[in-house]
């Protein structure tokens, strides 16, 4: 019986693997036009998908500490991420510090410029409110009613 030269995945390392053969073959097909190579770029394509699928942590994060993590990642800075969003340092501050939330227009410029889905960075998180932030666990369910029109 003849081995196959892919299988699905099962450790990091064939993950590691796998991805670094895949972006060899893809800067071949580039180069040359080898269209005999779409094939085992479509399947490992598919077998990386399914293992990021399975192994997935970005939900573990909220879109603020991921937004963190990826420019960490990408050796970004706050300055970096003003030029990316095309917003002024003291919003890219404010959203990095929870006390203004993401628009969607910045969920949508984020998630295509790290090549995630928006829906990474359009999840619910806390902000800090500055209202009541003088109370240990503020938030913004905990806002101050306008107790004059009652």
């Amino acid at each position: 019986m003849e081995t196959l030269k892919y299988t699905v995945i099962k450790t990091e390392e064939q993950y590691n693997k796998y991805c670094n053969e895949l972006e060899e073959l893809i800067i071949l097909n580039i180069e040359n036009g080898a269209d005999e190579v779409q094939d085992v770029i479509d399947l490992l394509t598919l077998l990386i998908e399914k293992w990021d699928e399975k192994h997935n942590t970005i939900n573990d994060l909220d879109p603020i500490q991921l937004l963190k993590s990826l420019m960490k990642d990408h050796n970004m800075k706050s300055k970096d991420l003003v030029n990316v969003l095309s917003v002024s340092k003291s919003l890219v501050s404010s959203i990095l510090n929870y006390r203004r939330g993401l628009s969607k227009e910045n969920i949508r410029v984020l998630a295509e410029f790290f090549k995630l889905s928006q829906e990474a960075f359009n999840r619910p998180y806390k902000l800090i409110s500055t209202i009541n932030k003088r109370y240990k666990y503020a938030n913004l369910m905990n806002t101050t009613k306008d107790l004059t029109k009652a």
